[in-house]
């Protein structure tokens, strides 16, 4: 009889978020055994992940502590690990730098330690963020672009990232970072600025507001399609050798332009309802942040499946399937 095949199993640090739902799902797809990593009681929600409970493990874990951490890991030893826990709100670091700092580059150094330690054949992903760049000199941002960060964020996730490139090169760890741009789905929380008009739009459709408040319409950004960036992660461990890689659109959009797009989907004209508050307006960026995504294009094979325009709409009427249903509840 032939061998029975191998099951490959990933453990996912913030399965609870978009990124971690996304990937879960993709992985349960390929054949994977799914745990997610929790901090707490296990039978606490699962988020965005809710949907998958029955289907993924879970195990406790402080990514925080070694001592708690070290256990889940020596006694699952996962084939690989996908690290996308911690803060994603850039804004919320300037109100508490040093969390930042060690939720995002103290988590990385306490997760590649015991790796090291404990499973040193496991694949490593951790996820970086474009936001590295900061005030770069170029754009769009290659892997090679100089950094110059501007956020404690940012400083926290450069920090990760450069840990990623240091543990590579000294232990011989299959740990590779991704450089991710903004991306976007459903099932982003609603303090985000995309699931802010998508919202907004669903609203104002069925008559529940007029209008729309926001900052600077002509901030820019790089958007993709939040599936999209977790199978350019799972590509990344795939490959025989470690790797940095920006996962990234490389087309720049505006806030006004994502309003726009996201307004059509219900017939509506985004100008009639789009109000400026200057109070909410920031100095324009020196460097707008846009990702070149030329080498994960090159080497993985990667290309996105869905388009800016698709990305938008899928987002406009899950939010309109949303307020439907609360209103046939009430």
């Amino acid at each position: 009889m032939p061998p029975a095949a191998v099951i490959r199993h990933a453990l996912i640090t913030g399965i609870t978020g978009q990124d971690g739902s996304f990937l879960a799902e993709l992985l349960l797809e390929q054949g994977y055994r799914v745990t997610g990593l929790l901090r707490g009681a296990p039978d606490r929600l699962l988020g965005a992940s809710e949907h998958l409970r029955e289907q993924v493990g879970l195990v406790g874990g402080d990514l925080l502590d070694p001592s708690s951490l070290r256990p889940a890991i020596e006694e699952h030893r996962p084939t690989e690990i996908y690290h996308l826990g911690g803060p994603s709100f850039v804004p919320a670091s300037w109100e508490h730098p040093a969390q930042a700092l060690s939720a995002i580059a103290g988590s990385t150094a306490t997760l590649l330690e015991v790796v090291c330690e404990v499973s040193p054949d496991t694949r490593v992903f951790v996820a970086a963020s474009g936001a590295i760049f900061g005030e770069a000199p170029e754009s769009p941002q290659r892997e090679e672009t100089p950094c110059r960060p501007t956020t404690p964020y940012a400083i926290a996730k450069l920090a990760a990232h450069q840990l990623v490139g240091a543990v590579r090169g000294h232990d011989g760890l299959h740990v590779s970072s991704g450089i991710v741009y903004n991306h976007e789905s459903e099932r982003r929380p609603e303090r985000f600025v995309t699931r802010r008009i998508t919202r907004a739009a669903a609203m104002i459709a069925l008559g529940l507001r007029q209008e729309l408040t926001l900052g600077s319409l002509e901030a820019v950004r790089d958007w993709s399609f939040a599936g999209d960036i977790v199978r350019g992660a799972w590509l990344m461990l795939q490959q025989d050798r470690p790797d940095d890689y920006v996962l990234a659109s490389g087309v720049p959009r505006t806030v006004a332009e994502f309003a726009q797009a996201a307004f059509a989907c219900v017939d509506l004209d985004a100008e009639r309802y789009l109000r400026v508050d200057p109070a909410l307006v920031r100095p324009p960026e020196v460097t707008p942040s846009v990702g070149d995504p030329r080498k994960a294009r090159a080497r993985l094979g990667w290309e996105p499946l869905l388009s800016f325009g698709e990305l938008v709409e899928r987002m406009v009427r899950a939010d309109l399937r949303s307020l439907q249903v609360d209103a046939a509840r009430s």
